[in-house]
């Protein structure tokens, strides 16, 4: 055993006695609640094909061969980012190879000392540790709590920027954006908004659907969700994007997105501009999802109105009891544990998709019920 060895067995330890350890699980062929393939882009046979066919008409090449600003830029990833900025409304669009990566760039390099950040508190991961990385001093707002931002933004000095998400990814909740919107102007504020959870579940996104788009700083939007490949953008100005080329550091030290990668984007915006029906057919879930919770009172559901719904169970050790249940009945749900989320806020997080069916939905239910 090497010297470390022995101190990271001591953590994993601890983390197993407190019934928190993780572990890899390969995907089964249970009915799927659990996965953020909310349109069934990720195992379309339509995408994979559109893929193919182009991939067979491009250039022979596997890799991109290097970073964007060494060898890895390319024709087709300037031509993917203008048809990004195109539909999103946007003047820029930059590439990240992840949305982890686009929040971590964003975040530690835009604002300098003296700036402030204000975050949601229950913004992503990837926007804490983007902000931990940053120069300036960052104090979190109560989830979707306009009084308490306002009260930060009163007493915020240098450059504001305000940090939430257009749909959060454990409570399934929207951001009260227009009132942001407003309040970002009232005090000057920079407004940066994650759209990883709307993007294609609400159309091309809240900020778009409300027509906010020249109120927003910077936007972000993720592919390996509803539109089921692999990557993000980040949305903004000219200036923006230059100065992520020159200081966002998960960009400028990274090999670049390959080709296929690219085409795999390109192909998924274009199906989405066709999948009218699909859309339908989630939102129909969802509705049929919501009247069901109106008929099952002995869990407590959180309020929302996207793909995303939880079931509260208090208790790491009370929610993966009830979770495994629901496993045997050949369901995919997994169980979400604090401190992941608010100890006492412990859920079962179910993920709605366009190709989940009614009797699918029904058998959740009962078994939920039976429990």
């Amino acid at each position: 055993m090497f010297p470390a060895e022995e101190a990271l067995s001591g953590a994993l330890q601890k983390r197993a006695e407190q019934d928190l350890l993780r572990k890899l699980s390969v995907v089964t062929k249970r009915i799927d609640f659990t996965s953020n393939d909310y349109l069934g882009f990720a195992k379309s046979p339509v995408l994979y094909q559109q893929i193919e066919d182009k991939m067979r008409n491009s250039v022979k090449r596997v890799g991109s061969g290097g970073s964007r600003l060494l060898s890895g830029n390319s024709e087709e990833a300037e031509a993917v980012e203008k048809m990004l900025a195109t539909f999103h409304n946007a003047q820029a669009a930059l590439l990240f190879n992840s949305g982890y990566d686009a929040n971590v760039g964003l975040f530690s390099s835009i604002a300098q000392n003296g700036d402030r950040i204000l975050y949601d508190e229950f913004v992503h991961a990837s926007i804490h540790d983007g902000r931990r990385l940053s120069k300036a001093d960052a104090f979190p707002f109560r989830h979707n709590n306009l009084a308490h931002l306002e009260e930060r933004l009163k007493i915020s000095t240098g450059n504001i920027f305000v940090a939430v998400e257009s749909v959060y990814s454990m409570d399934g909740d929207c951001a009260p954006l227009i009132e942001m919107v407003d309040l970002c102007n009232k005090y000057k504020a920079n407004l940066i908004i994650d759209e990883a959870h709307a993007t294609g579940v609400f159309g091309k996104g809240l900020v778009q659907n409300f027509k906010l788009e020249n109120n927003v700083f910077a936007r972000i939007h993720t592919f390996g969700k509803a539109l089921g490949c692999h990557g993000a953008v980040v949305l903004g100005s000219d200036i923006l994007k230059s100065h992520l080329l020159n200081y966002a550091r998960s960009f400028i030290y990274t090999t670049a997105l390959p080709l296929h990668n690219l085409v795999s984007i390109e192909c998924a915006y274009h199906l989405l501009g066709e999948s009218e029906s699909v859309q339908n057919n989630l939102n129909e879930n969802i509705s049929y999802f919501k009247e069901k919770i109106k008929n099952a009172p002995q869990y407590i559901w959180l309020d929302s109105v996207s793909a995303i719904q939880s079931m509260i169970v208090p208790g790491n050790t009370e929610v993966k009891q009830v979770c495994k249940k629901i496993q045997d009945a050949d369901m995919d749900v997994r169980p979400i544990l604090s401190p992941t989320v608010p100890k006492g806020k412990e859920r079962i997080r179910v993920c709605l998709h366009s190709y989940n069916t009614k009797g699918e939905i029904d058998l959740l239910f009962k078994t939920i019920e039976n429990i």
